[in-house]
Parts: structure tokens; sequence; C-alpha cells
């Protein structure tokens, strides 16, 4: 009897584990590894200052669009104090650095657990409240923290603001845009790894399940509000992680930055890089990031011809103008964003050169 050799002829699945992978062949696990090997081998070593500095905050944007794509892409809870989170996680790494005397990897994690504590009780309102009432309640957060920040003098300085110490790791100091490049990917590399892991696990699905249809979770014996409540802690605590590590990067601290404005910014990131995506929140942090240096370039433009023609031109209103177009255009040509364009780019790449 003549025996018949198999060959496999698709990615089939053959139980849950396959089904939730992070990497489904060992392509996609070789091209990860090369991309880490480019990213820490040889990028922070090509580029100038100034690029160092864009990626350093385009990662630290990363990890917090991150956390809020686990609360609104996740988990269907729309937030727009993520801002605020920010800088609650940025003035208490400070606060511990300064006050308590912690060193840099005991005070950025902590920092994230504070935030996440401070999340829980602005998540509060989520058992009652979900849609347009629950973004309003999130939004006087937002006002609230951002009161706070300014007037609770005592801890926060006020308009003073806070300036850090130095960063240091094993006694290597973090004094250069190159060594905290090195930190910041190596914690956006982990906490994108986490996340993957998290929606794998029965609380990343109980969270996609409230989304899709609250009330028939509910059913199926889901605790909804305790879902929510940990969906707001764990954005929180991303949001406050990557706050801390701003915080400590830019040495000296203030409250001018945690304003309604960011948290419309972090929203453009989930939105354009696309809701419900991991990936998608990393490609909305450097869309963001990336127009917000283009726009500052042409604003600098714009205003030097603006003078010599006579009229004066708004750097904010034309940033304002800028996400808003963004966000419309992306919500009406491509309203799965950034990831679904990736999305389609790697299945052109997988199924050439047919074209089916």
């Amino acid at each position: 009897m003549r025996r018949m050799h198999v060959h496999p002829c698709g990615n089939f699945k053959e139980n849950y584990a396959q089904e939730l992978t992070v990497f489904e062949t060992d392509f996609g696990r070789i091209a990860v590894f090369l991309g880490l090997i480019v990213l820490f081998g040889i990028v922070p070593f090509v580029s100038s200052p100034y690029l160092l500095y864009v990626m350093n905050t385009t990662g630290i944007a990363a990890i917090a669009a991150l956390g809020l794509n686990i609360l609104v892409g996740f988990t269907g809870q729309i937030s727009l104090g993520h801002g605020a989170f920010f800088g609650v996680g940025a003035y208490a790494g400070a606060i511990l650095a300064t006050a308590a005397g912690l060193p840099f990897w005991v005070a950025v994690p902590a920092a994230g657990f504070i935030t996440a504590f401070v999340g829980m009780i602005f998540g509060i309102p989520s058992g009652r409240l979900k849609g347009l009432y629950l973004t309003i309640a999130t939004l006087a957060g937002q006002f609230i923290i951002e009161y706070i920040l300014v007037h609770w003098e005592s801890l926060t300085k006020g308009t003073m603001g806070i300036t850090l110490p130095t960063a240091t790791i094993f006694g290597v100091a973090l004094d250069n845009d190159r060594r905290f490049f090195f930190v910041i990917f190596l914690c956006l590399a982990a906490i994108t790894l986490v996340t993957s892991n998290l929606m794998r696990t029965r609380y990343g699905r109980a969270f996609i399940a409230i989304r899709d249809n609250d009330r028939a979770a509910e059913g199926m014996g889901i605790p909804i509000f305790p879902y929510k409540l940990l969906s707001f802690a764990i954005s929180s605590f991303y949001a406050g992680f990557a706050g801390a590590l701003w915080a400590y990067y830019m040495v000296s601290i203030s409250s001018e930055p945690f304003t309604l404005g960011l948290s419309v910014e972090y929203i453009a990131m989930v939105i354009i890089g696309g809701l419900g995506s991991i990936p998608g929140s990393i490609f909305g942090a450097v869309f963001i990031t990336g127009l917000n240096e283009m726009l500052r370039f042409a604003t600098d433009a714009l205003m030097n011809l603006g003078a010599l023609a006579g009229f004066g031109l708004n750097s904010a209103s034309l940033r304002e103008f800028a996400f808003g177009l963004a966000i419309v255009l992306f919500i009406l040509f491509e309203p799965k964003g950034l990831a679904e364009l990736w999305r389609i780019v790697r299945s052109s790449f997988r199924l050439w050169p047919f074209s089916y």
C-alpha cells in the first residue's frame, strides 16, 4: 500500500490554543524578532537627538494609547479623562521621586497603581451610566483632576511645578535621549506583549463581550460592573505608567499639558489607529505625534508668511483643525483605522502573486 503524503494548503486551527495564539506562523515570530533587533540594535545609534526625542515621546504616547484602547476599543466605555490620568501618573511619579525618595524603577510602576486607584474612583459611574452620560462623567473627572493639580499646592507645588532627579537603573544614569530610548521601548514592548496576552484571557473576552452587548454578557454570567471597573483600572494604570515615564524624561513638570486637549489627542490616536486593535494604538500614536511635529513646522512657516502678509495665525486653532479633519476623514473613508490598512497590506504580501 502506498503511503499518501499530505501537504498543508492552509493555516488550519484544531484547538482553542491555536485560535488564541499571538503569532499564527513562524514568519510572524521571525519578523517581530528581526524588527526588535533593528529597533534596539540600529535605530538608536543612527538617529539624531531630535529624532530620538520624537520617537521617545511617541513610545510614551503609545503606552497611554494602549490603555485607552483597552477601555474604549475593547470594553466600549468612552472616556474623555485620559489626559488627566496621564497627569496624575506624572505627578505621582514626581512626588514619589522627590518627597518619598523612591528610585525610578519603583516610582514609575507605583505611579501607575496610584493612577489605577484614581481611575477606579472615576469609573464608578460606569455601573449606572453609559454612552453620552458616561462621556460627560469622565469629562467632569478631567476638569476635577485639572483643578486639583493646580490648586493642591502643598502636594503638587501648583503652578511652580516639580523638578525630578535624574533617573537611574542599576547605577546607570538615564541622562540622554538614547538611554531613555532603550527604557521606553523595552517598556512598550513588554506592555504590548502583556496586553496581547490579556486579551486572550477570560478578562479580555469579558471586556469584548461587554462592548458587543452588555445585556447579553450579563445574561451569560459576566458581572458587568466589576469588569468595567477593572477596565478603568487597567487603562488608568497604563496612563499613569506612561505619565511617570514622561515626567522623568522631561525632568520638570507642571499642570499645563494635562488638559482636555491631551485627552482629545489620545482619543484621536485610538480612532485613527483602530478601535479594538493593539497595533492600531501604536500606529495612532505614531500618526498623531508625527502630525504634531509637522504642524509645528507648518505653523512656524505660516506665521512667518503671515507676518510678511500682515495677518496673524493661531497655532492652537491650526492643531485643532488638523486633528478634527483627520478624525473625520478616517471615520468617513477608513473607520477601522490604520490597523485595517496594515491588515490589507499584510494580506497582499501573504497572497502574492495571486489576486484572491
